[in-house]
């Protein structure tokens, strides 16, 4: 194997070009070997072997430096800069992360898993180069729709009247983000590509970047000459390649979106070789809900910034919402303040992403939402610690940054019922008020009588009436308080009271008080960090009074691929260590 003898970016300079093919199908094959394993972006690294390649033929990394916008086409790059035993050896697989990480390699320069970053980033490190008086290529690479994000758009914007010196975009033209692309800048894309690059309406050179484009962009030679054009460079240029999705497995190149990410498969068939079950799940709930609203309603309308899939909106369920559905791209600012638009006129919005994603919103929300009470509704997937466990894709974060916007109403349901009646109340034509905030419950489907209005806010539910210890365990959490319940019976001698708060962005202060009557030690348990979380607003509440309390939830602290269970047990949050916490604290 010819990649055998590549173990840096110079060993690669060393094959012949005309070897280089059978570089990128060895390549490939290491990416199958992982990818069927453990899973990961398929899609956006099969596209981009070439290209990869190319860039490291005629660039010298680590001094020229590459930036990877989200970083999820980044494997090739990581098998061509020393790696390669993480996609070939299946017991050195966790030493690989799913993205670059600069802990990693020293061709590698930061640790990216979000999205549209690339381009500002790369011309940050190009801005020091000239401050420091230094002389490298600096390399953005950007495709999967990041162009339609904000901060790529600034940045190009800044390149393109603030700088005279090198900086290479490479934009990696697959005419695809997870789903469809969406905004008129694709457009212009189309338009570049039907004419070679061609088009008098250019983006690019009207932000004053100088511009090239190639169509082969899964031919090797091809592309090492385009980029020998560019190398060392005195001026921004943006390089405009046309790439295939997952390239080199049919079943990629012909379904872009349902291989954008995969989990371990088979090869031969393109079936997954994990079993997640056959029975409920909050994803197709939510799915089944949004259609059949939509059909009820014709005020509603559903918001998404490129993430339709996170609430299980398969190009068959888009097509049926038909007008009642937005994409904006990735584009979360933007989702936010639209969103806010439509309910100021009246209609019913929902805005619907992966909490992780939700942060680079946070101004809109503030601002644009919550400063004006417009009645939108966020939905939002994968906050729990047992969800996305990347150390950039955490939903963690999610409690302790938006229960503390003022007019947020932040609800955390606890069953599947409770769920969909906190989305019929906050889509109600009479709930015209309040910003509300869903978190989708992380665990798995549980069933229980509800309440149907939460238009009492801050309202807590006792569960389970009992004495000395309350245990308030919010959202999916709350199986965890019934276990916990059942142990504190069993082993303790006595019945806890067991409460729903609901509310995570607020306090029942009455409900609060009266438990001082007949207990003395409240825990509150919480699928997120502890500080500035919903359990220090209860211990907070406490401070001048008597009562114990004891908050159990995260460190604030940036996790990377963890094992939930192992979290919990290094974090004191089993029932076993939390039933000896109570017996020692009642001492």
């Amino acid at each position: 194997m010819i990649l055998d003898k590549i173990n840096s970016p110079a060993d690669l300079k060393k094959i012949s070009v005309s070897e280089l093919p059978v570089v990128a199908n060895e390549i490939r094959e290491g990416l199958f070997n992982r990818l069927t394993k453990i899973g990961g972006h398929f899609g956006p690294n099969f596209g981009f072997v070439e290209a990869t390649i190319a860039l490291h033929y005629v660039f010298d990394s680590p001094n020229d430096k590459f930036v990877f916008d989200v970083s999820h086409q980044a494997y090739a790059h990581k098998m061509l800069t020393g790696r390669k035993a993480g996609y070939f050896d299946d017991s050195r697989f966790s030493e690989d992360s799913g993205y670059t990480n600069p802990d990693e390699s020293e061709h590698d320069f930061f640790n990216i898993g979000h999205t549209s970053t690339s381009i500002a980033l790369a011309l940050g490190l190009a801005k020091g180069r000239e401050i420091l008086g230094k002389k490298e290529n600096i390399v953005a690479i950007i495709g999967d729709g990041s162009l339609s994000g904000g901060e790529a758009l600034e940045a190009l914007s800044v390149a393109g009247s603030e700088l005279n010196s090198n900086f290479i975009v490479v934009v990696n033209d697959n005419e695809q983000a997870i789903a469809e692309t969406h905004g008129g800048l694709y457009k212009n894309l189309k338009a570049l590509r039907d004419s070679n690059g061609k088009s008098e309406n250019n983006m690019f050179r009207a932000w004053g970047l100088d511009y090239i484009y190639e169509e082969n962009g899964n031919d090797i030679a091809s592309l090492i000459a385009v980029f020998e054009k560019v190398r060392d460079s005195n001026r921004p240029v943006v390089v405009h390649i046309h790439t295939q999705k997952g390239k080199g497995y049919e079943l990629a190149e012909k379904d872009k979106e349902g291989w954008h990410w995969c989990v371990p498969f088979d090869r031969t068939t393109g079936k997954p070789t994990v079993n997640f079950g056959s029975g409920e799940s909050y994803l197709g709930i939510t799915s089944q809900y949004i259609v059949e609203k939509a059909k009820k309603d014709k005020d509603f309308i559903v918001v998404t910034p490129a993430m339709p899939m996170s609430v299980g909106l398969g190009p068959e369920e888009r097509a049926k919402l038909g007008s009642q559905y937005i994409d904006t791209g990735i584009a979360e600012e933007a989702a936010v303040a639209i969103a806010s638009g439509i309910a100021r006129r009246g209609a019913k919005p929902l805005v619907v992403t992966n909490m992780t994603f939700l942060q680079r919103a946070y101004d809109q929300i503030s601002q644009d939402v919550c400063i004006n009470k417009t009645p939108v509704t966020m939905l939002m997937n994968y906050s729990s610690f047992d969800g996305l466990t990347d150390v950039t894709h955490l939903g963690i974060f999610g409690l302790a940054a938006f229960t503390n916007i003022p007019n947020l109403v932040v609800l955390c349901p606890s069953s599947a019922e409770e769920y969909i009646s906190m989305l019929d109340w906050s889509l109600d034509s009479k709930q015209k008020e309040n910003p509300v905030l869903i978190l989708i419950p992380g665990n798995a489907v549980s069933h229980r009588p509800t309440d149907k209005d939460y238009g009492v806010l801050n309202r807590f539910k006792i569960e389970e009436q009992g004495e000395k210890v309350a245990i308030l365990a919010l959202g999916d959490f709350f199986q965890k308080g019934e276990e916990l319940t059942s142990a504190i019976k069993e082993d303790c001698g006595f019945a806890p009271t067991l409460i729903n708060p609901r509310f995570a962005s607020g306090l029942d202060e009455e409900l609060l008080h009266d438990l001082e009557k007949n207990h003395q030690l409240v825990l509150t348990l919480e699928d997120g960090i502890l500080e500035g979380g919903f359990g220090q607003k209860i211990a907070s509440f406490y401070g001048p009074e008597k009562m114990l309390v004891k908050n159990y939830g995260l460190e604030k602290k940036f996790y990377d691929r963890y094992n939930p269970d192992e979290l919990l047990l290094d974090c004191g949050m089993t029932t076993n260590q939390i039933v000896e916490d109570i017996k020692a604290l009642l001492k």
